[in-house]
C-alpha cells in the first residue's frame, strides 16, 4: 500500500501571499495595499491569489489568526496580587497582554501599528478572547457577565493603546507602565470581590 503524497503547494502559496502582505504592511498602510501589489510581491498571478483568498480582508484575517494562535499558545494569566515585579513580568512573558505577545514576533509590529487597523485588530482579539477572559474576570470579581464584559473591553482597549504608544517595544518604561496597570486592575478585581463577600 502506498502513502498518498500531500500536495504542499497550496500551503506554500498561501504562506507566500501572507508573507508578501506582511512585507507590504512594513512599507504602506493597509488602505494603500492592493491585490495587485500582493501578487507582485508574492510573484503569483491574480488568478492564483483568488484561488486562495477572496480579497485582502481575507488575507488580513488569516494573518491575524496566525498571530492569535501564536499568542494563545504562549498565554498565561497574571496572579491576583499587587506585588508583581518588573523582573517577574520579564521572566513570565506569557502573562503579557495578547497584543504584546503578538508583537513579540517582529513581523507583526507594523500591522499592529497601522492606523487604519487598530479597531479592527482589537475586535479580532476581543472575539478570540471574549469567552475565556470574561469567565476569568467573573471568577476573579464575582461580577455578572455584562459587567465583566465591560471590564474586558476597557482593559483590552487600554492595553492596546499603551502598547501602541510604545510601538509594541518592551523597554523599561513599558514594563513600569504594565506593572502599574496590572496593580490597578488587580486592585479593582479585589474591590469587586470584597464587595460581594
Amino acid at each position: 500500500m502506498t502513502k498518498r503524497k500531500i500536495d504542499r503547494r497550496p500551503r506554500y502559496t498561501i504562506n507566500g501571499i501572507k508573507e508578501a502582505f506582511l512585507e507590504l504592511i512594513n512599507q504602506h498602510s493597509y488602505s494603500q495595499i492592493t491585490v495587485a501589489q500582493v501578487c507582485r510581491q508574492a510573484e503569483i498571478t491574480r488568478s492564483t491569489f483568488y484561488l486562495h483568498f477572496n480579497n485582502l480582508t481575507d488575507v488580513l484575517n488569516s494573518v491575524l489568526d496566525d498571530a492569535l494562535m501564536i499568542s494563545q499558545n504562549n498565554a498565561g494569566s497574571l496572579p491576583l496580587t499587587n506585588n508583581i515585579s518588573i523582573d517577574y513580568l520579564k521572566q513570565n512573558e506569557s502573562l503579557l497582554p495578547t497584543c504584546q505577545r503578538i508583537a513579540n514576533s517582529q513581523k507583526y509590529r507594523a500591522l499592529l501599528m497601522d492606523p487604519d487597523l487598530s479597531e479592527y485588530i482589537i475586535g479580532r482579539i476581543a472575539n478570540h478572547e471574549r469567552a475565556s477572559t470574561i469567565s476569568l474576570i467573573q471568577e476573579r470579581t464575582g461580577l455578572d457577565q455584562k459587567d465583566a464584559e465591560t471590564l474586558f473591553i476597557y482593559t483590552l482597549h487600554g492595553s492596546f493603546a499603551i502598547n501602541k504608544r510604545h510601538h509594541f517595544i518592551k523597554d523599561d518604561e513599558w514594563y513600569h507602565e504594565v506593572k502599574m496597570l496590572n496593580q490597578f486592575i488587580n486592585a479593582g478585581y479585589h474591590f469587586f470581590k470584597e464587595k460581594r463577600s
